[in-house]
């Protein structure tokens, strides 16, 4: 069997380059369920991935660390676990094993059902478990999430942590106002004695407050819990390392002010920002929304991202729902269920509110294949992704791959608070609904002013992206076919929507910005590209037509068929709205266009206290 070249960095492989690692590769992604091909419905095609991850074509993504990454390679090449995935799958079988212990107790006098039960999973569970080591392919976090999804088949409660996490925002609210931690976030941190002017005063302040909560927030659950305990957590904790830093800038904050750049960075100038606000697996919910409310209270936008299905502490989309902590002060219309949202319909709800509630759609730790739709847009929509937790760092950072949005990853790591910031390299460029609103209103003003001319208007609907790998070629069809008619027409303004498009762009971006244009009601003629228009095409260009080409049309293309909705509607308040090509019903066989792509997605499918914490959460 032949050995796989070692990895230095993920983001230096590429398909193809070597029979023997597609082999594998396509093995491990199968094995993992991160297989597309495999399982189109529940796993993210390369362009709806590309929303996140800044990739090239054919590029290799994983969703954990590099180090880990080698290590599978390592364990493939040499027949045996190397020490650091050996380690990550122990820690994997005790994660398991506690949850047994805790759900299916050992002694259970006189229940003779419920120890033979637990004798049964346990058995299964180790089978799983010893199958996935002999693989040695198979990632630990994904060997949790399968072997959790097994155990809660065996317990009544759909969520069995539920009460768990309860407890765990009712100790942490109660920790959030005690007079101590009031006393350490509103100590004046030392920046301030140099600020010229209230503005930079004020600004200082808002900083030191922001950053202060994600130091807080870092620390591990454990840790945590230990610092509440100290004086009990329940009669309002008055610990002694916050009463340290209170007095002498020490203790549990002190080191906080230390990161003070960072959160000048996180927060920008004065313009409004989008963050992504994704949660660590350990909890800690109350904590999140005080760094949620900080932001809101300095005009950003937050889309929190919560789990899907239950993964021990990890918030949940339902916990709203169930916690009344919860549930009186995150309200049903700021949860946002829709698993597959559009661009529009995302964008509608952030304007509407300015805290949304997302699922990221898994249940287990950050896997950017096996997110929702609506979580990857959320992505591509904001500004920057704030992720709390180990598990969020080791993929997001762990990793050699860039990202589409600025990341920002805080947490603890031997007893200390690490925080991070990873930039988007410098060519991901990101348009914003301003900037393809402010192109769509241009495009808009030269029709008007070809109308005013006395112009024809005439917009032509063509292949663009639907066919892999040909839309250099679909721009040189839709080209030359345009200066043909121009040049045959007169006093006819013709859009080619080829000629608008900019090299970063997306489905997503250009559905958005076109439906404005096309809404305008400007529009005189309206003409989808047939067969006959393709075939004239190739002509002009001095080529026949390549069998990848044959057949297709407007019809192919779920972008047209969007657009053929848009051109119906428009026609049924302008009736004078002439559109030529292949007829409707031709159209309406297809469904959504996929996910930042151009062709179709079904063929490629073949307390006072509390009220004080979340009154800002409403606007």
């Amino acid at each position: 069997m032949k050995r796989l070249s070692p990895v230095r960095q993920v983001r230096d492989i590429r398909r193809g380059a070597d029979p023997a690692f597609d082999a594998w590769f396509y093995t491990f992604r199968a094995e993992n369920n991160i297989e597309h091909h495999i399982n189109p419905g529940g796993v993210a095609a390369d362009e709806q991935l590309r929303f996140m991850v800044a990739l090239d074509e054919n590029q290799v993504y994983v969703p954990c660390s590099d180090a880990t990454f080698r290590e599978l390679i390592q364990a493939y090449n040499e027949r045996c676990l190397p020490p650091g995935l050996l380690a990550q799958y122990a820690q994997a079988w005790k994660h398991i094993m506690q949850v047994i212990r805790a759900r299916l107790p050992g002694k259970a006098p006189g229940d003779v059902a419920v120890r033979e039960r637990r004798r049964n999973v346990i058995n299964y569970c180790r089978h799983r478990f010893l199958g996935s080591l002999a693989l040695a392919n198979i990632l630990p976090s994904r060997l949790v999430k399968r072997l959790t999804a097994t155990l809660l088949t065996q317990f009544e409660d759909e969520d069995p942590w539920a009460g768990e996490r309860m407890e765990q925002n009712k100790r942490q609210i109660a920790f959030l106002f005690s007079n101590a931690l009031r006393a350490a976030l509103q100590r004046l941190p030392e920046a301030a004695t140099r600020c010229k002017d209230i503005s930079a005063l004020r600004r200082t302040l808002d900083e030191a407050e922001f950053i202060r909560l994600l130091y807080l927030a870092a620390y591990s659950r454990l840790h945590l819990k230990a610092v509440m305990e100290e004086s009990g957590a329940e009669a309002g904790p008055i610990s002694r390392p916050l009463e340290e830093g209170a007095e002498r800038g020490e203790g549990i904050l002190g080191r906080a002010d230390h990161f003070l750049p960072l959160a000048a960075r996180l927060l920008g100038n004065e313009e409004s920002r989008t963050f992504l606000y994704i949660c660590d697996i350990d909890g800690g919910l109350p904590l999140d929304l005080m760094i949620i409310k900080t932001l809101l209270r300095l005009g950003h936008k937050v889309v929190l991202a919560l789990k899907e299905t239950p993964l021990h502490l990890a918030p949940t989309i339902w916990d709203p729902e169930r916690d009344p902590l919860l549930a009186e002060h995150l309200p049903e219309h700021l949860v946002f269920k829709a698993p597959a949202a559009s661009k529009n319909g995302l964008l509608q709800r952030l304007h509407e509110r300015r805290l949304l509630i997302i699922s990221d759609g898994t249940g287990e730790r950050l896997n950017l294949y096996r997110t929702s739709v609506t979580f990857a847009r959320a992505w591509k929509e904001s500004d920057v992704v704030l992720a709390k937790g180990k598990p969020n760092k080791d993929v997001l950072l762990g990793t050699s791959h860039a990202f589409t949005r600025d990341i920002f990853c805080f947490w603890e790591e031997h007893g200390e608070v690490r925080m991070e910031f990873k930039a988007r390299p410098a060519d991901v460029r990101k348009f914003s609904e301003q900037a393809l609103t402010a192109k769509a209103r241009s495009i808009i003003r030269t029709m008007r002013g070809a109308k005013d001319a006395g112009k024809s208007v005439m917009f032509y609907s063509c292949v663009i992206g639907s066919i892999p790998g040909q839309t250099k070629t679909a721009l040189d069809v839709a080209g030359a076919f345009v200066s043909n008619l121009r040049e045959k027409q007169e006093d006819v303004f013709i859009i080619n929507p080829g000629e608008y498009f900019e090299p970063g762009m997306d489905g997503d971006d250009l559905m958005f910005m076109w439906e404005q244009v096309q809404r305008s009601g400007l529009i005189n003629i309206w003409r989808f590209q047939s067969v006959e228009d393709i075939e004239t095409s190739f002509a002009l260009l001095g080529r026949r037509v390549p069998p990848i080409w044959n057949g297709k049309d407007a019809t192919f293309s779920t972008g047209c068929t969007k657009e053929m909705r848009i051109a119906l509607d428009m026609q049924r308040s302008h009736p004078e709205l002439q559109i030529i090509g292949p007829g409707p019903e031709k159209f309406f066989r297809r469904g959504e266009y996929g996910v930042g792509s151009y062709y179709d997605a079904t063929l490629a499918a073949a307390s006072p206290f509390t009220s004080t914490l979340f009154q800002d959460l409403h606007s």
